[in-house]
This record gives C-alpha cells, sequence and structure tokens, in this order.
C-alpha cells in the first residue's frame, strides 16, 4: 500500500486536541485524511492540520430519536459511498463507531475513548448492546491502557490481535521543565503559595464539584494552597456557585479555557496537578503534568495506575471522595524532599513511555496492516 494514496475517514464526536493530533499526525504520515465531526463541538480553537480535509455533517445536533439515528446512519453511508475512504476511524464508541458499524463502514478501526467502555458501557442495557455492536463490528479497536484491552475483551471477546494499546502521548517538545512565562503568582500574590491545577473539562465525569469540596477541606489546613482552575463545560454554573457557597473565590482562579499553545506555561506556573475524574484512560493533561515535572494527584482507577504509583510520582485517592482527594493532595506538597523527588520521577517516566512521536508509528503500522489484508 502506498502510504501517499491511503484515505482516511476520521468520525469523531467534535473537534479536540486529541483529534487534532490523531489527523495532524495521519497527514504527516503520508495520508488523506478527511474529518466528520459529529456534533458542532469546537474544544480546540486552531484550525485543521494541514493536508486534512472536512466534511459537514449539516445537522450537528446529538441525535434523540430514531428517526435522527437512522439520518445520520443515511448520510454516513453517502459520505462513504462518495469518498470511498480504504478505512474508517471512529469513536467513541457508542457514538461515531456505532453509526459508523450501522452504516456499514469497513474494514472500521475503533477509537476507544477510555469512559466509553469503561463507564458507559455498563450504564443500560442499550449502552451495552451499543457496545457490542460497535465493537463486534470492527476490524481493529485501539486503547490507551490495559483497563481499556480488558473492558473491550469482556464486552465482545475477540481475538488479542485485534486489539492495540496505543499510549497516546504527547509532544515532549512543547511540554517540559523550565520557568513559566506568566506573571498569574505575581499579581495574585501568590509567589509563597503551593499551587495545584487542574486542567479538565466541567463534565460530570471529572467530579469538579468533589474538587472544590476537596480543596477548601485542605485550605482550612494548609491555608497557603491555592487553585488555578482551567478550562469550562456545561456544569460552569454550577461549579461557579459551588466556589462562592464554599467561600474560596479569592483562592480559585478560573481562567477558562487556555489556548494550547499556552497550557506548558500554565503547568510550570504551578506546583502540582490534581484531577478528580471518576473515569479515565491514559490521560494526555496527566502526561503533560508529569513532562512539565509536576507531582500528580489522580483517582485511584483505571489507566491511571498504569502511570501513577503512590508515594513515587504522586498520590492516588479514592473517585468521587473528597476527604481522601484532600489528604491525596496534602501528601503531595508537605514534604519538600519527597515533592521534588516526585517531580524528577515523572520527567523521566513520561520521557520515556509518553512521547508520542514514539508511540505514533504503531498505529500506523496496525491500520496499514489492516489494509493490506
Amino acid at each position: 500500500m502506498d502510504r501517499r494514496r491511503l484515505k482516511v475517514l476520521y468520525v469523531s464526536r467534535g473537534y479536540t486536541t486529541h483529534d487534532r493530533r490523531f489527523l495532524g499526525s495521519f497527514a504527516s504520515a503520508g495520508w488523506d485524511p478527511t474529518h466528520l465531526p459529529m456534533l458542532d463541538e469546537r474544544l480546540d480553537s486552531r484550525p485543521l492540520p494541514k493536508g486534512v480535509a472536512q466534511i459537514d455533517w449539516g445537522d450537528n445536533r446529538w441525535p434523540e430519536s430514531r428517526a435522527d439515528w437512522r439520518s445520520r446512519v443515511r448520510h454516513l453511508r453517502s459520505v462513504i459511498d462518495k469518498l470511498k475512504p480504504d478505512v474508517v476511524i471512529a469513536g467513541p464508541v457508542q457514538y461515531g463507531s456505532l453509526i459508523a458499524a450501522m452504516a456499514g463502514a469497513t474494514p472500521l478501526v475503533t477509537v476507544s475513548w477510555g469512559t466509553d467502555v469503561l463507564v458507559d458501557a455498563d450504564r443500560t442495557e442499550l449502552c451495552t448492546h451499543a457496545t457490542r455492536r460497535a465493537l463486534e463490528a470492527s476490524s481493529l479497536v485501539f486503547g490507551d491502557c490495559r483497563a481499556v484491552r480488558e473492558a473491550v475483551k469482556a464486552h465482545w471477546g475477540p481475538p488479542d490481535d485485534r486489539i492495540v494499546t496505543f499510549p497516546w502521548g504527547i509532544d515532549l517538545n512543547r511540554y517540559s521543565p523550565g520557568p513559566s512565562s506568566l506573571t498569574v503568582r505575581a499579581d495574585r500574590g501568590w509567589q509563597d503559595c503551593d499551587v495545584f491545577i487542574s486542567t479538565r473539562t466541567w463534565e460530570p465525569v471529572y467530579a469538579i464539584d468533589v474538587l472544590l469540596k476537596a480543596f477548601a477541606s485542605l485550605h482550612r489546613q494548609r491555608p497557603s494552597v491555592r487553585l488555578a482552575l482551567l478550562g469550562d463545560g456545561s456544569l460552569a454554573p454550577q461549579i461557579q456557585s459551588e466556589i462562592d457557597d464554599l467561600g474560596i473565590r479569592d483562592l480559585v482562579l478560573t481562567p477558562g479555557r487556555v489556548p494550547q499553545e499556552q497550557l506548558p506555561q500554565w503547568f510550570r506556573m504551578a506546583d502540582a496537578y490534581v484531577s478528580s475524574a471518576l473515569s479515565d484512560g491514559t490521560s494526555i493533561s496527566l502526561l503533560e503534568a508529569m513532562a512539565t515535572g509536576l507531582p500528580v494527584v489522580v483517582s485511584e482507577s483505571y489507566g491511571n495506575l498504569e502511570w501513577v504509583q503512590q508515594g513515587i510520582n504522586g498520590a492516588l485517592a479514592a473517585p468521587g471522595r473528597a476527604s481522601s482527594l484532600s489528604e491525596a493532595m496534602k501528601f503531595v506538597i508537605e514534604d519538600p524532599s519527597r515533592t521534588r523527588k516526585m517531580s524528577s520521577t515523572n520527567i523521566e517516566l513520561a520521557n520515556a513511555k509518553a512521547n508520542w512521536e514514539n508511540n505514533f508509528p504503531d498505529l500506523v503500522e496496525a491500520i496499514e496492516r489492516l489494509v493490506r489484508k
């Protein structure tokens, strides 16, 4: 297969930093990628990478009825008939991949985003059925950690060679230790404070309310702590109200969704990273924090356990429990010597295992081998 002639239809929920990374890497590999975002959710303000085309879905609302689903299946089928891609790559499982399966896409490569098989697959009987329907139609399934691999096997039971574990990785040229160009700490008088940073979206699975309760509890014990709470989402009104109700408005900075090119500076500004997510595969924001040398606090679940060891490079907290999260946050900052060791360990680990440029060729090879068959 001439790599330059490999036509790829990439179906995703919206347009995120992760989608942009995939599409750009497909184009860099010499492929001809076309992006079909199913919802009007643009979480990365940057344009599509050079060499990537995009098809408008037409109706970018979430499908509510059977008629909506049938309409999307018909539309995708017409796109496939016109484009004639060599491979369709789609996710998440119960949405992009399911519609691709119903449209008869072949070969179909499903990309699991973690939560879709770790949590959503068992949410209802209908979700379980949709998960199995999509996975059974897939020639390959890509996941980012062992937990996703085991969940795929539990819901489908395919041969091991049809599941590829692919740690997504990050751009280590951008995410590295160093001084921050931001003046946030000086502007707010936080020079002598312990600043935690969170970059997760304000959606239910990330349990931002749990993080705020944990932070408020920690502040009562250690008045020097502060929180940079980046991002936004559908729960923004509730989150802002929670900040006021807890009386921590002056202690929490909420700059909104930060442009990708500024994120490394925000990580370098902070002293530690925290995520209260209830479910994670391989979290990209976790890898970004590790690469910039931050000790990390994450939930003791799924993919996090493949990256974080208690007391070695961070701390683990019981999912959904503010008291546990508060103790974990305290642990990573209370001993400066231990904090420095965690920082060094994370830099080494990120450089060894989280390099996108090293990991991506595994995905390219697997897809090209599939198409050749």
